[in-house]
């Protein structure tokens, strides 16, 4: 018998079932399966039109930004048809109107692992309840309905408000990833980052108690913070 080490025991190695790809109901947001009829000129106007708002797209790998809104919606239509992404617009109710995109990416059902990917919000929206519950409930998605036992978070090395709301969700650090892609024919190196299902339970209080609470005695940040490993 070998003595060499190895993992713990993974008591359920079932393969998990992909997550919902239609529509994701919160108390401030609602994720809706990308229509690019419906949703192509709301999504164009929220990322177009003046220098914020085109900053956007720096350090989206796919696409972007449009010369014109019917650009958009072809390439709507393209994010749409794949399988290897779940694209979603996300829905602000307080303004009923669509504000920016999010998926589910890198999706590997029998290891229990998926990513929350190409997220991006109009300025006005970063930083806010919008935001937050857009991951709270691709979370809880995740790991509450689906089992799942890591969620993960990439972004551009050089992406630092990216870095910094991957942190602020509670998201642990892992590394970069040097020349892991070339984006727009420039380099890109990728940072890395998880949430584990051990993890989940108490970020989960954390945002909870951030977005629906009304004493926020903490922001969500130092929230997550509090119960961070020591390096």
């Amino acid at each position: 018998m070998s003595h060499q080490p190895v993992g713990p025991v993974v008591a359920d190695t079932t393969a998990r079932e992909l997550p919902e790809r239609e529509i994701l109901k919160g108390e401030f947001v609602e994720l809706h399966r990308v229509d690019p009829a419906r949703h192509a000129e709301e999504l164009f106007n929220a990322s177009h039109g003046d220098a914020e708002r085109l900053s956007i797209w720096t350090y989206i790998p796919m696409a972007g930004p449009f010369d014109s809104i019917a650009d958009m919606q072809n390439w709507l239509q393209r994010c749409r048809e794949r399988d290897d992404f779940f694209f979603f617009a996300v829905y602000d109710r307080a303004k009923n109107e669509y504000v920016g995109m999010t998926s589910f990416a890198a999706m590997v059902p029998e290891m229990h692992r998926l990513e929350l990917a190409f997220i991006w919000y109009a300025p006005d929206s970063q930083r806010s309840k919008i935001n937050t519950e857009s991951i709270y409930i691709m979370f809880c998605e995740a790991f509450d309905r689906l089992n799942y036992r890591r969620v993960e978070w990439k972004c551009d090395a050089l992406n630092q408000p990216s870095r910094n709301a991957a942190l602020r969700l509670g998201f642990q650090f892992e590394g970069i990833f040097r020349q892991h892609l070339i984006v727009h024919g420039r380099n890109r190196d990728t940072a890395w980052f998880s949430v584990l299902d051990s993890e989940w339970p108490q970020i989960k209080e954390n945002i909870r108690d951030w977005l629906y609470s009304e004493a926020e005695y903490f922001s969500l940040g130092e929230r997550n913070q509090l119960n961070r490993p020591a390096s």
